[in-house]
């Protein structure tokens, strides 16, 4: 049974709950907040599909990331902490990141596929890519990724 994210949040956030694991719990609520404000968005029709739910998720752990960064920056390592296992929680929810040797298997098959031949292409690829590899690398690597094998 493929169950959506949103339901697997929501049980996840009672699981968390029962075992008092507050740093997941607070993450969880964060991210149903979230799905539930995407699923009452105007011009939603109330359903929440995985691909949108993702790139909530992804956002999250972004903003995460670059909160701890301005924590620590601030000398506020506690908060800092906090941020990042907040976005450790979260990106279990994601699906196994590619590593660069995969992202640029993938890529490379993108190109070859549009027909791609020179960095002019990049929005070409860059259309298919990001598409294709959402959720399971970021934009900047794909677009690092692209930019580097277009250039050779």
């Amino acid at each position: 049974m493929n169950m959506n994210l949103f339901d697997i949040v929501s049980n996840d956030i009672k699981t968390a709950m029962l075992a008092k694991d507050k740093i997941r719990l607070e993450a969880l609520r964060g991210v149903k907040k979230e799905f539930l404000e995407a699923k009452t968005a105007k011009g939603a029709d109330g359903d929440l599909s995985n691909d949108t739910a993702l790139k909530i998720l992804q956002r999250m752990i972004k903003q995460r990331k670059e909160s701890a960064v301005i924590y620590t920056e601030q000398n506020r390592p506690e908060l800092a902490e906090k941020e990042l296992a907040e976005a450790t929680a979260l990106e279990d929810y994601l699906p196994k990141q590619l590593s660069p040797e995969e992202l640029e298997t993938a890529i490379k098959a993108i190109i070859a596929q549009v027909g791609a031949a020179s960095p002019k292409d990049m929005g070409k690829v860059m259309g298919v890519a990001t598409k294709e590899l959402a959720g399971k690398a970021e934009g900047r690597l794909i677009s690092e990724t692209v930019k580097k094998l277009l250039a050779t």
